[in-house]
């Protein structure tokens, strides 16, 4: 047997205002799920995302402490073109989450920006330039 990677988990300390910043980036999630305590979403290719509130962890692990600092995981949205990333960037930063790094086109062919989720954690909108999507 070999284990098959197949869910990405965060804990969160706001589940609402966690699924409100991620259904702006596209991904659904059931009616009502702000108040649970753990949360699924389906993503493309057959894997998962999965938000558990800070309780959900303290009530099997009896001395967790939220991280002090960033987080050490990162997360990338795909926006399909360059002026893809320009408006949800836009829209994020709009609706009063932080925006870490405005939309740039990066020497590696991409345009690229970052955005705080409301935990902190990075999430970064790409989408390969037109020069690169051509060729």
């Amino acid at each position: 047997m070999t284990p098959r990677f197949d869910l990405v988990g965060i804990v969160v300390s706001d589940m609402a205002a966690t699924l409100a910043f991620y259904r702006r980036l596209g991904l659904e999630f059931p009616a009502g799920s702000e108040g649970r305590p753990h949360v699924e979403a389906a993503l493309p290719g057959g894997l998962r995302i999965a938000f558990d509130t800070e309780e959900t962890i303290k009530s099997f692990t009896e001395n967790w402490e939220p991280p002090r600092s960033a987080g050490r995981i990162g997360l990338a949205f795909h926006c399909e073109t360059p002026e893809g990333v320009d408006a949800v960037y836009a829209e994020l930063v709009g609706a009063g989450h932080h925006g870490e790094l405005k939309p740039w086109d990066a020497f590696w062919g991409q345009r690229y920006a970052s955005v705080l989720d409301p935990d902190g954690n990075g999430v970064d909108l790409f989408a390969p330039l037109a020069s690169e999507a051509a060729g």
